[in-house]
């Protein structure tokens, strides 16, 4: 074991310039981040721009995102160990260690946004009031939490069978991979139903809720782990083959249609039968009494989405630049729709009219920049090590 992180270690402090120029940023990025955390920590929550009026702002945005892209890893999961697809199966594990590291992205999300981390203790059995199973916030801490271990055990064990050329014994994992797959869509949909339970904020009223999170991030996941391939393979570190590229981009176009088709019911819902409750999804799309803060940002989603769609329906999307064009285009654009699109506007007007835009500070978003970044930076070691335990290229570990 001592032998397996020594060479974990040597495989992440060897690289090229590049290599150390993407983690060098990203450590910096995640110094910054953690700077404008400790002044968030000694002034108070006044450094964000959120208040009584909007109380869940960019961290939260942030982290509804995020509990989607961990539970899409689920996608690559299931041809893999349900359908016994080799080529995918070959590429499984960089989808669950992105799961653990947008896992731990979230909790740092709901850590700098509670202001008190020091508070965590009340969430302890035992030695807090854990209330469960009354309330929702403990079964969102259960699910987020088992999810995330059931994806360090897997991924941790099977990078330390291949680390020692031996193939995973399936009782010993092959388990805990289906209760994995089962257990990822609970924790979107406890997400959604925390939004969904707030019964002052109409714009979250709705049943479509939790189909349209699992839509979306079985969308943006995969497109985002496209993304990541194409650079692995760009850079020779690992082969993208056509067949996989070509089942996670009708995947994709799939979850893509039926996120912007489940969006468009909304629409209707809203816009036709003229509720009095549709308030904040007018100021989300329209703006009111001039107030149109987030009205060119859910458009230039919906532009992103539809442009995506629009290029893998056409068949455009079988050249790999063109398919990178729409990956990042959906990640963006549902990124912008699932967060601030919908956190924000949720909260404006207030229960009592009150009509409070939500701005972001400048320390709220170096905190956000900054969990990005180590994210990114966690799941670039993570990947650093894993490559060569799944390719058996032991040179490139040293």
């Amino acid at each position: 074991m001592i032998r397996f992180f020594s060479r974990c270690m040597r495989s992440q402090l060897s690289g090229p310039p590049a290599y150390w120029t993407w983690v060098v940023s990203l450590t910096v990025l995640s110094l910054v981040g953690l700077h404008a955390w400790a002044r968030q920590l000694a002034l108070g929550l006044y450094t964000t721009g959120m208040g009584d009026e909007v109380s869940w702002g960019l961290y939260i945005a942030n982290f509804t995102f995020l509990v989607g892209m961990a539970a899409a890893a689920v996608m690559l999961v299931i041809p893999a160990y349900v359908f016994k697809d080799r080529q995918i199966h070959r590429m499984v594990i960089f989808a669950e260690l992105f799961a653990v590291a947008a896992l731990v992205m979230c909790i740092l999300f709901i850590t700098v946004d509670v202001g008190r981390p020091d508070r965590a203790w009340h969430i302890i059995p035992g030695l807090g009031i854990f209330n469960w199973p009354s309330s929702l916030l403990t079964w969102d801490v259960i699910v987020l939490n088992v999810y995330l271990g059931l994806n360090l055990y897997v991924c941790a064990y099977v990078l330390l069978q291949k680390y020692r050329k031996k193939e995973p014994v399936s009782w010993l994992y092959l388990p805990v991979v289906f209760l994995a797959i089962a257990w990822a869509p609970s924790i979107h949909t406890v997400t959604a139903f925390l939004f969904q339970g707030l019964a002052a904020r109409p714009l979250w009223n709705t049943a479509l809720i939790a189909p349209r999170f699992i839509a979306s991030a079985f969308a943006a996941g995969p497109a985002f782990m496209l993304l990541v391939f194409m650079l692995l393979d760009r850079y020779g570190l690992f082969k993208l083959e056509k067949v996989v590229e070509t089942r996670l981009r009708r995947i994709i176009t799939v979850c893509l249609f039926i996120h912007l088709f489940f969006t468009g019911c909304e629409f209707f819902t809203e816009l036709y039968t003229g509720s009095a409750h549709n308030v904040s999804f007018l100021y989300l799309f329209f703006g009111l009494h001039g107030s149109m803060g987030l009205v060119p940002w859910i458009w230039a989603s919906v532009i992103f989405n539809l442009v995506a769609l629009f290029i893998l329906v056409t068949g455009q999307a079988r050249e790999r630049k063109n398919l990178a064009v729409a990956c990042a285009l959906m990640v963006v654009g549902i990124w912008i729709e699932k967060g601030i699109g919908f956190v924000v506007p949720g909260f404006i007007p207030s229960p009592i009219g009150d009509l409070v835009p939500y701005v972001p500070t400048l320390n709220e978003i170096l905190i956000c920049l900054g969990i990005w970044a180590f994210g990114l930076l966690m799941y670039t070691l993570m990947l650093k090590t894993a490559i060569p335990m799944v390719t058996g290229n032991w040179d490139f570990a040293e």
